[in-house]
């Protein structure tokens, strides 16, 4: 009888389910009745504090098309997992015990870059871990796609189609800050497929100058209304040379909500336009997986019960030129994958004339 354990966790995107119930159906193809599958319960918390449960092939039926995660999930920084705190907890040595007390033969992982350190850490320990990558972001090194971020660029691009209307009306200069941690992938996207004006991204460091003076371009050519789109992450370039101490420090006296509203008030201030802030947030996470998302998370899932069988045990399933294939976590762990400045879609966008800042 083979045991497995899943857990999901970091941030909740679509898709998730659809992998859980990959991971499920080939397992049963794999291993018919030979097989006992144990959801662990709000991520690495509950291997942590030992919730889990056994789940039956009815628990994986109707859930291709459900948003979030039916395991739950929470956020378990890296940084600390090494870190006995004030609850005297040995994290490290309580997931590798209540890994043995369920007699797991592998433990599958779905998450993001965080998350992926983690599953190292406890693959170095000595247990059989197999990962997918989750994320919004797309900002998981070694594959060219993670589930989540295709409906998440829907979502924000519809995001934009709309802002459009209101825009054109109302002769508006709008600012939409679209998620993606450190890395630009989803502004990215969604920024041409929704026609933003201005694509604002982390790995560009902006000039406020230059920002200002693509409004006026636009302004002297007829166009009455702009749209930005923003990435979370962006910094100025001013920022983008500051050591890291000192960013923090900075950003720690920021006076205002999110990077977006202190670009707003620093457009303003130069052309003395009217300028309107959308922060969409957690809606970009949420919801059916589109039809791609559900895809790619089954595959995924397929894979990594693949990989249960043939006892390949430290390896993330990744998408590379369209086939998935395993990459070891060793690899992945504690690399971000961001967006290339000198990539085709960077010079596309720049060759349809969408300014990115500098």
């Amino acid at each position: 009888m083979k045991k497995i354990g899943i857990l999901t966790s970091g941030g909740d995107c679509q898709g998730l389910n659809a992998a859980i119930r990959g991971v499920a159906k080939g397992l049963y193809v794999e291993f018919g009745n030979n097989v006992e599958i144990y959801g662990i319960n709000d991520g690495y918390l509950g291997l942590i504090n030992g919730s889990y449960r056994k789940m039956k092939p009815d628990d994986f039926s109707g859930i291709l098309t459900l948003g979030g995660t039916i395991l739950g999930t929470s956020r378990q920084p890296f940084k600390l997992m090494r870190v006995v705190e004030d609850n005297s907890v040995d994290k490290v040595k309580n997931m590798k015990e209540n890994y043995k007390k369920m007699k797991l033969d592998c433990l599958v992982i779905l998450g993001g870059n965080g998350t992926h350190k983690t599953a190292n850490l406890l693959s170095e320990e000595g247990l059989n871990i197999v990962t997918l990558p989750k994320t919004i972001d797309n900002d998981i090194w070694g594959t060219e796609m993670t589930f989540g971020f295709s409906s998440a660029m829907e979502i924000a691009t519809n995001v934009l189609d709309c802002i459009h209307t209101t825009a054109t009306s109302h002769s508006r200069v709008f600012i939409v800050e679209i998620m993606g941690h450190k890395a630009g992938w989803l502004t990215l996207h969604s920024g041409i497929a929704g026609g933003a004006d201005i694509i604002l991204i982390p790995e560009i460091p902006y000039n406020i100058d230059s920002i200002v003076k693509t409004l006026e371009h636009r302004n002297k050519s007829g166009k009455r209304f702009s749209i930005l789109a923003v990435a979370e992450g962006i910094l100025s370039k001013k920022e983008a040379s500051m050591g890291k101490k000192e960013f923090k420090a900075a950003r720690a006296k920021m006076a205002y909500p999110s990077i977006s509203y202190r670009l707003a008030r620093e457009i303003s201030e130069r052309t003395n336009q009217e300028i309107r802030v959308t922060v969409p947030g957690h809606f970009q996470r949420g919801g059916s997986p589109c039809p791609y998302d559900r895809l790619l998370a089954t595959r995924f899932g397929a894979a990594a019960a693949k990989l249960i069988a043939e006892k390949k045990y430290g390896f993330m399933a990744a998408l590379q030129n369209n086939a998935i294939v395993p990459v070891p976590l060793s690899e992945v762990a504690g690399k971000l994958k961001g967006v290339p400045v000198d990539s085709d879609i960077i010079k596309t966008a720049r060759d349809i004339g969408i300014s990115f800042g500098d």
